[in-house]
C-alpha cells in the first residue's frame, strides 16, 4: 500500500546564501541547495532515500516520526526580531 505524508522541513541560508534543509522527524535526513528550488527537490530525494532505507533497516524505520498516533501542530514559521539592549 502506498502512503503519502506530509514532512516538515526546516530551511535555513547560510551565510554563502545556499539553502538547507532538514527534516525534524527523520534522523539524518538534510541537504542542501544553491537556490530554494533546488534545495527543495534536494530535500524530496532525501526524504524518497531516507524512507527506502528505513524499509531494510527496522532499527531506524522506529525512528521516523510519521506522526500517526498524535495530531501534529501546524508549523507557522521561525523570523529574526531585532531587539536593541544594552547590558549594564
Amino acid at each position: 500500500m502506498v502512503k503519502v505524508s506530509n514532512f516538515k522541513v526546516i530551511l535555513e541560508q547560510d551565510k554563502e546564501g545556499y539553502f538547507i534543509a532538514s527534516v525534524p522527524a527523520i534522523p539524518g535526513c538534510h541537504t542542501q541547495g544553491k537556490t530554494y528550488e533546488e534545495v527543495l527537490k534536494n530535500i524530496k530525494e532525501a526524504i524518497e532515500l531516507c524512507l527506502e532505507v528505513a524499509l531494510e533497516d527496522l532499527a531506524y524505520q522506529t525512528k521516523i516520526d510519521l506522526g500517526e498516533e498524535k495530531e501534529a501542530p501546524q508549523f507557522i514559521g521561525i523570523t529574526n526580531i531585532p531587539v536593541s539592549f544594552r547590558f549594564a
